[in-house]
C-alpha cells in the first residue's frame, strides 16, 4: 500500500500542515501569500520566513525551549528519509495553495451532499477513485485530518486518529508556542514532523 500525503485543516477551512511520503508528483510551491507560514517547508512560497524551526517547538519532556534562533539550518528532524526504491519526483503543474483548496472544496462539496440526499447523521469519512484513496478524520474541534493513499488500501481513519490523539495533542496543542486557531500561522514544528514520520513509517501497512 501506498501512502501518499497528510493534509491538516483547521476551523476556517485553511491548511495549517501538509507532509508526504511517496509521492511521484509533488505541486509546485506555493504562490506568495497564498498559504500560510509554518505549513510546511517544502511547498512553501520560496524565501518565506521559517516558522518550523526549533523555535516553534517546546521540548515536553523538559518543558525547556530547545532553540532560541529564528534562521537556523534545516533540523535533522524535518529531512525525510530518502529510500532506494524512491522514483523521480515531477510536478503536478498546480501550485500547493490551489491543491490544498481542491482538497478541501472536494471535501465539503461532498459531505454536503451526503447530509442532503442521507440526512446529517449520515457521515462522510471518504471516498475512492481510479487513481487515490481519500480518508477523513474530523474533531469536535473542526480540525480535519487528511490522508491521500492508493486506490486499493483499506480505511487509514484509525491512523488519523492515532496522529491526533499522540502527535498532534502533544507537540501542538500542549504546546504554547504554537499559536493554534490564528488564522495568520500553521502549526509546523520539527518534533511534530518527526513524530507523524515515524508513526506513518512504522505502519505495518507502510512498504
Amino acid at each position: 500500500m501506498t501512502i501518499h500525503s497528510l493534509y491538516i485543516y483547521d476551523r476556517h477551512c485553511a491548511c495549517v500542515y501538509y507532509q508526504d511520503w511517496q509521492r511521484t508528483r509533488r505541486p509546485k510551491p506555493a504562490v506568495e501569500g497564498g498559504l500560510l507560514p509554518a505549513v510546511s517547508q517544502a511547498v512553501s512560497a520560496r524565501g518565506g520566513l521559517n516558522l518550523a524551526s526549533p523555535r516553534n517547538t517546546l521540548s515536553s519532556n523538559s518543558g525547556v525551549v530547545v532553540a532560541v534562533n529564528d534562521m537556523l539550518q534545516p533540523s535533522p528532524l524535518l529531512q525525510t528519509p530518502i529510500s532506494a526504491t524512491d522514483k523521480p519526483i515531477t510536478s503536478t503543474g498546480l501550485s500547493f495553495d490551489e491543491e490544498a483548496k481542491l482538497v478541501y472544496g472536494v471535501i465539503l462539496s461532498l459531505r454536503n451532499m451526503i447530509r442532503k440526499i442521507s440526512g446529517r447523521d449520515e457521515q462522510f469519512v471518504g471516498y475512492r477513485t481510479s487513481a487515490y484513496k481519500l480518508h477523513l478524520f474530523e474533531t469536535i474541534s473542526g480540525y480535519k485530518f487528511v490522508m491521500l493513499t492508493d486506490p486499493n488500501a483499506d480505511s487509514l481513519r484509525f491512523v488519523l486518529r492515532q496522529i491526533y490523539v499522540g502527535p498532534f495533542l502533544e507537540y501542538v496543542t500542549r504546546n504554547p508556542l504554537v499559536n493554534m486557531d490564528s488564522k495568520e500561522y500553521g502549526i509546523d514544528n520539527e518534533y511534530f514532523r518527526a513524530s507523524v514520520d515515524r508513526l506513518v513509517r512504522g505502519l505495518s501497512i507502510f512498504p
